[in-house]
């Protein structure tokens, strides 16, 4: 019953509603469709006269105006950010198709043994306020003298420090040494005070603009920027800009120093400031990275002198019938004479270390050159030494890539010249010195292991670096005892074994054991196999792989394992060296020294040497030859 009862009266409302419908339900439903329409249009002009005021407002610069409570921080397309140096290896420039984006990309990649932090550029992503000048003093560093940080240089003294607290030298190296050297007075300085004062007013202004009080200063403001920008607009450099400059300068300077007179809420011009800190701070952080990564670059490359000369020599000695036998070939393996050894890749280099070193012997006859050198470079050595004579003596050119399998025993053959790295270290007497020193330490290449298999057949043998100057006669080398020692060689104790623990690892040595350097040596072959010390090598090398993972200066720890009381120290007078990054050498010194080390990354033959040292080297150049006329290597 309650079923139909509800049934009957939903009939009866349907009923109504069809009564009361009809022709006059149509207006009922139009009206609030119109309403929906309308309200839909309005919505839509809304939005584009929104569109049209936004882009409006940001041109006129009003949104400077809007309160802020947080720092803005300007992101910025250049290439900054966060790029860190790493050591290069001079070969690596002669390995890739593109180098530069090779060591560019090098350049951008750090580690854990990185020289530049981070920090101070994440705080700024941050928008942290400016740290005060007490924050950044460099940290107190440990006087502990078992320290010290090497890092290969084989590609480059202030007391500045970077924001770390770590010294310029430390970070970049000799670069700073040469930065030094050749700073330039800074160019186009009023159209920098230009841009500074700009920025600054720009901050003040949109506070100043708020004040009704301050429609003068406000309009002489406005009228000071609208002129600086139009002079900026025209002028690039100091030259550039008109006669009245200095006015609208000066003129630009009272109207700022009358906006800081007067008292505003600082958000807005703290905002600007900090900005400009920040990004003048980025910019000159990223143009002194800039300027050491080509640096780098510059000391890896090879002139383009020395290349054109390579180039002919090479040319011609395909054009030119040669001998087969080379002339004093009998002397090669005669163990009775006094052989020098020569890794090189560079044809004037390894000249002029045999040119200055036949100059000063008392007899050149009884003296035996080997060059080795890359299957690139072979054939110009080989046309070079043949054509050029050095006295009585005999040069012998080897290819290491060519050289017979059985006496390379399953070594790579490709030529790698003797190892530089940048050693930092406190003085190890006096560690209480808060200041990092410096140097560059040359050692033993792969290539040098392989000497008593290439020459089988002789007992004694002097190894010198290509970046060496002989003055005086080398005979009293061939005369010392060295008793059960194999290598004769410079020590250099500001460095110990002690103080390398890390790289070295856990093996047994002594800690008080002296590095030692490379670039003058004299080598006794005869012990040499004895002991095994090319095995001895080959078996630290791969050890230290395996307790480091890849290492870029395992070579020097490896070496100095190998020849660990094998040692046989020369006197330190034999050796003058640092002419290749210390400005600082007495001249005296330079004069009276059997033997000049070019260590370093500022070479004698490359623009960056250090000039008041070029002399002694080019000296002993042949500048009548034609070819080095020709390729201008003389200029």
């Amino acid at each position: 019953r309650k079923i139909n009862r509800e049934r009957e009266k939903l009939k009866k409302s349907e009923e109504k509603t069809m009564k009361s419908g009809g022709l006059g339900a149509v207006p009922s439903y139009g009206v609030p469709a119109k309403r929906r329409w309308r309200g839909f249009v309005i919505a839509v002009l809304g939005l584009v006269i929104l569109s049209m005021l936004v882009p409006l407002v940001f041109l006129l610069g009003l949104h400077n105006g809007f309160h802020s409570s947080g720092y803005i921080y300007e992101q910025r397309s250049t290439p900054s950010s966060h790029k860190v140096l790493e050591s290069y290896d001079r070969h690596d420039i002669g390995r890739t198709k593109n180098p530069s984006k090779d060591v560019m990309k090098k350049y951008a990649r750090g580690d854990k043994n990185g020289t530049i932090s981070k920090g101070a550029n994440e705080e700024k992503h941050r928008g942290v306020k400016a740290p005060p000048k007490s924050a950044l003093q460099p940290p107190p560093i440990s006087n502990n003298p078992k320290v010290a940080r090497i890092e290969q240089v084989t590609d480059p003294k202030t007391n500045s420090s970077d924001d770390n607290g770590k010294s310029c030298e430390l970070t970049y190296g000799s670069y700073c040494l040469w930065q030094q050297k050749h700073r330039e007075v800074m160019k186009d300085a009023m159209v920098k005070k230009l841009k500074d004062q700009l920025f600054v007013a720009r901050s003040y202004y949109p506070s100043i603009a708020k004040l009704p009080a301050q429609d003068k200063l406000s309009r002489e403001l406005k009228q000071s920027i609208q002129e600086l920008e139009h002079v900026l607009s025209e002028s690039s450099t100091d030259a550039d800009l008109p006669p009245l400059v200095e006015t609208k300068s000066e003129k630009m300077q009272v109207a700022i120093a009358k906006a800081k007179s007067v008292p505003v809420v600082c958000d807005n011009v703290d905002k600007k400031l900090r900005q400009i800190y920040d990004l003048t701070e980025d910019e000159a952080d990223f143009h002194r990275k800039q300027s050491a990564f080509l640096y780098k670059l510059n000391v890896l490359t090879m002139p383009k002198s020395f290349h054109c000369l390579a180039l002919k020599l090479t040319v011609e000695y395909f054009k030119s019938s040669h001998d087969e036998k080379e002339a004093g070939s009998e002397k090669f393996e005669d163990s009775s004479l006094r052989h020098y050894v020569i890794f090189s890749n560079n044809v004037l280099a390894a000249s002029v270390v045999i040119n200055s070193t036949v100059t000063h012997a008392k007899v050149s006859r009884n003296q035996v050159f080997h060059v080795l050198s890359d299957g690139q470079n072979y054939y110009a050595m080989k046309l070079w030494f043949k054509r050029n004579n050095y006295r009585e003596a005999a040069v012998q050119v080897l290819n290491v890539e060519h050289l017979e399998m059985d006496k390379l025993k399953d070594n790579p053959s490709q030529l790698s010249l003797p190892e530089e790295f940048r050693v930092s270290f406190r003085s190890y007497d006096n560690p209480s010195m808060g200041q990092f020193r410096t140097e560059y330490v040359s050692i033993f290449s792969h290539s040098h292991y392989l000497l008593p298999d290439i020459f089988s057949k002789l007992k004694k043998v002097v190894v010198l670096d290509d970046d060496v100057v002989i003055q005086q006669d080398l005979s009293a080398l061939w005369n010392l005892d060295m008793g059960e020692k194999v290598n004769g060689a410079v020590q250099f104790c500001s460095v110990r074994l002690g103080q390398l623990k890390s790289y070295l690892g856990k093996k047994g040595f002594s800690h008080n054991s002296c590095a030692w350097m490379s670039g003058l040596n004299i080598i006794d072959l005869v012990k040499w196999r004895k002991l095994g010390l090319t095995q001895t090598y080959k078996r630290l090398i791969k050890e230290l792989s395996v307790q480091k993972g890849f290492n870029i200066a395992a070579t020097w720890p490896a070496s100095l394992l190998a020849f660990e009381n094998k040692i046989y120290p020369l006197n330190e007078s034999w050796v003058r060296s640092g002419l290749g990054y210390d400005y600082k050498i007495d001249t005296n010194s330079i004069k009276t020294a059997p033997v000049l080390h070019y260590n370093g990354k500022m070479k004698p033959w490359l623009d960056l040497g250090i000039p008041n040292y070029k002399s002694y080297w080019k000296k002993f150049l042949n500048k009548e030859n034609q070819l080095l006329s020709e390729c201008n290597v003389n200029s």
